[in-house]
C-alpha cells in the first residue's frame, strides 16, 4: 500500500509518526511550502495522479489539501484537524478542473480543544459540502487540541486502516 502524507503549515512528518504509518505501507511525505505555493493542490494532483496512491493522510493545511486530492483521485483519506473552512492567511487555490471521483471513505478527526481550527467550523463546512462525500466518519476528541499527540495519531491511524480492511 502506498500512503501519501501531507503535513501541516510549517510542519513535517515526525519520525515517530512515520514509523506508525510504515506499519501499513510505503510512506510518501513530500515537503510542502504552502505559503509560497498557492497551487500546491494542483501540483500534488499532477505529481500523484498517475501513481498508485492507496490512501492519503493530512493534518491541518495538509488535511485541506488531502480533502481535495482524495475527492479528485478517488482514494481513501484520513484528515486530522483539516483547515477546510480557513484559507484567509494562506492562499491555496482549489483547481476548478479537478476530476470529481470522491473519496470512497474519509475519516476526519477533530479536536474539541483546537483553537487554531475549531471543530464546529469544520462541521459547518462539512455540512455545507456533504454531497462531496460518499462515506465519512467524523471523530471528535474533546481533549484534543491542534497538535496530534503520537498516541492519538497511532490509535486513529489504526482505526482508519481497520476500516479499510472491512
Amino acid at each position: 500500500m502506498n500512503i501519501l502524507y501531507l503535513h501541516g503549515l510549517e510542519s513535517k512528518l515526525s519520525d515517530e509518526k512515520r514509523v506508525i504509518l510504515e506499519k501499513y505501507g510505503n510512506v510518501i511525505a513530500p515537503e510542502l511550502d504552502y505559503k509560497s505555493n498557492p497551487d500546491a493542490i494542483q501540483n500534488l494532483y499532477d505529481k500523484f495522479k498517475n501513481q498508485n496512491i492507496n490512501a492519503i493522510i493530512g493534518s491541518s493545511m495538509g488535511g485541506f489539501a488531502a480533502y481535495h486530492l482524495a475527492n479528485s483521485l478517488g482514494i481513501y483519506a484520513l484528515l486530522y484537524n483539516p483547515a477546510l473552512p480557513y484559507r484567509n492567511s494562506v492562499v491555496q487555490n482549489i483547481p476548478s478542473d479537478l476530476p470529481k471521483k470522491r473519496s470512497p471513505l474519509m475519516r476526519i478527526v477533530l479536536g474539541g480543544q483546537d483553537d487554531v481550527i475549531k471543530a464546529k467550523d469544520n462541521l459547518v463546512f462539512l455540512s455545507q459540502n456533504f454531497s462531496e462525500l460518499k462515506e465519512c466518519t467524523i471523530q471528535i476528541i474533546n481533549e484534543l487540541a491542534h497538535q496530534i499527540p503520537v498516541a492519538i495519531f497511532e490509535k486513529q491511524t489504526e482505526d482508519f486502516f481497520e476500516e479499510l480492511c472491512y
